[in-house]
């Protein structure tokens, strides 16, 4: 007669989270990962970086002078009033919703400003608050249009377009400029303004400021991290980040220092840029904005007010259009006509495109604004020292836009094919 004998189940092993394996690995995981990631279409910033590296190496060999000081500040700089237009369009992109109005806004708003400073001779940090107010409520007045009645973003925007040029030239009367006073934030905007007063140290202290907050911050969250039990960046890891990013800073501050030092407007412009990355990355809302972008029906269910999300998000972009349309006017002084020149706006929603944020929505970061100012005026300098006109500036703007968007629609396909989408 045969017995009965109780075998034992066989140990069932835990599964092990991938990025501890990638980081037992040391560098042979890195690489490994670092090609799934490619084979899989997350392909990140890379496209951008590789993008800019090719156009400063052909430029830098066609004209010796392109990586001098002087045009390295000159790109900064004119980076800064579309890049602002830019960051308020990342967010609106990443609903998967366009504003063509941001162009518009931001002439208005130089335009209110001049009105408020000049004519009426109001205070010009007050007249400064109110003009981004006004820029945030009409950008607040189309994402309720849009998200309560139901009017499709691209017909409220365009219409916002052509309302708000009306109303620029409105203000400006029939002179059609007014120049601005050389004080407050206007005079802090302009291009002869640097940090520190223009002193070398002015530009180590940023770089060395962004060193130690990546240190710290990287730090600090593999401290929380390995306190809740999950995976952390190995200490070796952060610390090739940060010395990358110090070789960079330092080297950045240095070429600076070589003309004038770092401009108030880029400073302030890198200082929104990182508050920005922070909201969409480390708070609740930021990651409510990634949801309603990658399916708003399933935000709807996870109770995420979709309509709130729209309208503050248009808002943002109207606040940072004013903003931009602030910067536009202190790099001639003057609030005009040209402030809601329509190339602004194709050249902001460029740049965010072009830097890696994703036309369908639910994927980028604020810092495509920057990495896309930088392709875009650095392709402006170069064929302006090698003496080509706007036209040749135009074609290969629009060439190196297409070809972002090429790579951004065939990610999407590849994610979806590898199943990751």
């Amino acid at each position: 007669m045969s017995q009965n004998i109780d075998t034992p189940a066989p140990a069932v092993t835990p599964p092990v989270d991938p990025r501890l394996l990638v980081r037992d690995e040391g560098l042979k995981g890195y690489l490994g990962e670092f090609k799934r990631k490619i084979r899989g279409g997350e392909l990140g910033s890379l496209p951008v970086i590789v993008g800019l590296i090719v156009i400063w190496a052909v430029f830098a060999w066609q004209n010796s002078r392109f990586l001098q000081a002087s045009t390295v500040d000159y790109v900064a700089y004119y980076s800064v009033g579309i890049g602002f237009l830019s960051i308020g369009l990342v967010f609106v992109l990443l609903l998967g919703e366009i504003d063509l109005s941001v162009g518009s806004v931001s002439g208005l708003a130089a335009a209110v400003f001049a009105v408020l400073s000049v004519k009426h001779g109001m205070n010009p940090w007050l007249a400064v608050v109110l003009t981004i107010a006004t820029g945030a409520a009409i950008g607040a007045l189309h994402g309720w249009i849009f998200a309560k009645i139901g009017v499709p973003a691209f017909v409220v925007t365009l219409a916002g377009f052509l309302a708000w040029q009306g109303a620029m030239l409105w203000l400006l009367g029939t002179s059609g400029t007014i120049n601005l006073p050389d004080t407050g934030l206007n005079h802090l905007l302009q291009q002869s303004t640097h940090f520190a007063d223009g002193q070398i140290f002015g530009a180590y202290l940023l770089a060395g400021l962004g060193v130690a907050s990546a240190l710290v911050g990287g730090f600090g969250e593999q401290r929380r991290r390995r306190a809740a039990g999950v995976p952390f960046r190995a200490t070796s890891e952060i610390a090739i980040r940060v010395v990358l990013l110090a070789i960079g800073s330092f080297g950045i501050a240095y070429t600076l220092n070589q003309w004038h030092g770092v401009t108030n407007a880029t400073v302030l412009f890198l200082a929104i840029l990182i508050i920005c990355d922070f909201v969409l990355r480390r708070t609740a809302y930021g990651r409510k904005i990634f949801a309603v972008g990658g399916n708003i029906e399933a935000s709807r269910r996870a109770g995420i007010s979709v309509a709130a999300i729209r309208i503050s998000v248009y808002s943002i972009s109207g606040g940072f259009a004013a903003l931009g349309g602030l910067a536009i006017a202190a790099t001639t002084n003057a609030a005009g006509q040209g402030g809601s020149d329509p190339n602004n706006l194709m050249m902001a929603i460029a740049a965010a495109v072009i830097g890696g944020t994703s036309l369908f929505g639910g994927r980028g970061r604020v810092w495509s604004a920057l990495l896309g100012m930088l392709v875009i005026e650095s392709i402006n300098s170069g064929l302006y020292m090698l003496g080509l006109t706007l036209d040749v500036q135009y074609m290969i703007t629009g060439g190196v836009l297409l070809a972002a968007v090429v790579v951004d629609s065939l990610s999407r396909r590849t994610q979806k094919s590898s199943g990751r989408a």
